[in-house]
């Protein structure tokens, strides 16, 4: 195989989550008497880790305010924290494909890369019976969130692997500079939550509109 190693971004690259963290968000708006937000701001928003996705539920905008309370954040994030605990994983999906796809490439390590935390990476993944297709999983709260290079280094360092000889699977500007930045090639795929961005943009080795269109750039020789 041309890679020998494969790293994949979760919400929006394996998971359609936006469901459960749009009803763990307006329940967190609605206990503190703050506006509800459309499921397709959500998604908008999603992509950066569950701290800032709150922060930008609290200014109803990408841009977090600059008036922001860091008090009336914290606890934002903690009532958000609560709600999506016991929603994760009920009204998630996987994407067109993915089940097919990973079993083709059980040949090839593969490692969630995500900026969500471990406890509910760990959750969804049971729920969505991914988690035997991954050596491990890298989270938003184990070491720097992507778009820093730390947890792809991290990933190459646990499995022996070369950057040079790893490709990074996402869908977000976020998977595609971190990737960049620790010398990994990526595969950008224009399905998920990339925040309005042309990830064409953003120079992707390859860019594919369905999953298992990943299958023959890794496995190609």
């Amino acid at each position: 195989m041309k890679y020998d190693a494969a790293f994949f971004d979760l919400d929006g690259t394996l998971v359609d989550s936006v469901y459960d963290l749009y009803i763990a968000m307006n329940l967190t708006l609605t206990d503190l008497a703050f506006p509800v937000v459309t499921q397709k701001l959500v998604e908008s928003w999603v992509g950066n880790g569950i701290e800032t996705l709150v922060k930008r539920g609290l200014s109803g905008d990408m841009q977090v305010s600059e008036h922001l309370d860091e008090a009336l954040a914290e606890r934002a994030i903690n009532l958000f924290y609560q709600h999506y605990d016991h929603v994760v994983g009920d009204y998630s999906a996987l994407y067109q494909h993915v089940e097919t796809g990973l079993a083709a490439l059980a040949g090839i390590p593969k490692v969630v890369i995500t900026n969500k935390a471990r406890r509910f990476t760990e959750k969804l993944l049971d729920k969505l019976s991914l988690t035997s297709h991954f050596q491990f999983i890298v989270c938003g709260d184990d070491m720097a969130k992507k778009p820093s290079p730390e947890p792809l280094h991290f990933a190459c360092q646990q499995l022996d692997v070369s950057p040079e000889k790893a490709v990074m699977i996402g869908d977000s500007k976020s998977d595609i500079l971190a990737a960049k930045a620790a010398n990994v090639d990526v595969v950008a795929l224009g399905y998920g939550y990339n925040q309005g961005e042309n990830l064409a943009d953003f120079n992707p080795e390859y860019l594919c509109e369905n999953f298992l269109d990943i299958i023959p750039v890794l496995t190609q020789r």
